[in-house]
């Protein structure tokens, strides 16, 4: 009798209080239960239960040894179970929050969607906190991290902030290189939709500087289009822009002034186990679109890195409490 069944037997026999009805729900004799116990018995060096011609019941040992071998039957189960959802057909309904930057993501969503026709995406576009647990999410991504026990989480990959401004601003206004030169400029802001708060510009400064709010928006893509009409500087998660300045309708300025990079993070309720439609998923955003990676990375490091794209999939870590995405401070 291997080591599960045999925990096995300890359980029902610890349940049941009686061999004669454990050997019979397990179609075995009472004599292979007798003979488990003993050797479990003899293997830890306690004795497991108080034995008489009428009643077994369990000694102090066996009581501590119950509660551990509920445990390790229960994770052994959710394996099993794990391992049969991955072998199903993913399906379902999956209701996710993801940046917002949908211009970036709908294309290859498309593509997910041709892929998995049997899953039913409700997608929602946003920067604000969500609450994963009373909001009904299947999924979040956000920058940071987490430390609520009811999540889990995984870091799916990186990217950093880009100054940009597009060539007839610095033609007009000319270009900032130091964080105090910033004072002289239009700045266009994010507010938090949520609390009407300005997020401040990660910028790396000895001084708490007060930066002019030219215009303010609670969109990225609101701000990224100002830049490119030449109204003013915005500071915005660099892969929000990497297509406008490949084509020279928006300049980076001050990149050693700002922080290197960030984390994202895909976070979930805890559960028993990964859902096939979950799973797809995260391997698609891992695939897709993480790590993000500085420009400054060269050819041979990106191969690397794309290289383990699919590798942040497998590395879960402890669970986090979310925090809001590119939010600097809170």
């Amino acid at each position: 009798m291997d080591s599960i069944s045999a925990l096995t037997v300890f359980v029902r026999a610890a349940e049941l209080r009686n061999f004669t009805d454990v050997a019979r729900q397990l179609n075995l004799s009472s004599s292979a239960i007798g003979k488990a116990i003993s050797r479990l018995e003899e293997r830890h060096g306690v004795r497991l239960f108080h034995r008489s011609t009428r009643t077994v019941t369990l000694t102090q040992e066996g009581r501590f040894f119950l509660d551990s071998c509920r445990r390790i039957l229960a994770e052994f189960k959710r394996v099993e179970a794990e391992f049969k959802q991955t072998k199903c057909v993913p399906r379902g309904p999956l209701r996710v929050s993801l940046p917002a930057v949908s211009n970036l993501l709908v294309s290859s969503i498309s593509d997910f969607m041709t892929k998995y026709p049997d899953i039913g995406l409700n997608i929602e576009f946003t920067d604000e906190h969500v609450d994963v647990i009373e909001g009904g999410y299947d999924l979040v991504v956000r920058a940071g991290a987490a430390n609520d026990s009811r999540l889990m989480t995984r870091q799916m990959g990186r990217y950093h902030w880009a100054m940009v401004g597009s060539p007839g601003y610095f033609e007009r206004n000319g270009t900032p290189s130091i964080p105090h030169e910033l004072l002289q400029h239009a700045c266009l802001r994010r507010k938090c939709a949520r609390l009407g708060r300005i997020n401040p510009w990660p910028v790396c400064c000895d001084d708490d500087l007060e930066l002019p709010e030219t215009i303010t928006t609670t969109s990225f893509e609101a701000l990224i289009a100002l830049a490119v009409g030449g109204h003013g500087l915005a500071c915005v998660p660099e892969f929000a822009v990497r297509e406008q300045i490949a084509a020279g309708t928006l300049v980076s300025v001050m990149a050693n002034h700002l922080p290197i990079d960030q984390a994202f993070c895909a976070v979930w309720p805890t559960s028993q186990y990964l859902s096939p439609r979950l799973r797809v998923f995260l391997d698609f955003l891992a695939k897709k679109h993480f790590p993000i990676l500085p420009p400054t990375v060269g050819a041979h490091e990106q191969a690397s890195v794309e290289k383990d794209a699919e590798s942040y999939i497998e590395n879960s870590s402890h669970p986090r409490m979310l925090t809001p995405l590119f939010s600097v401070s809170h």
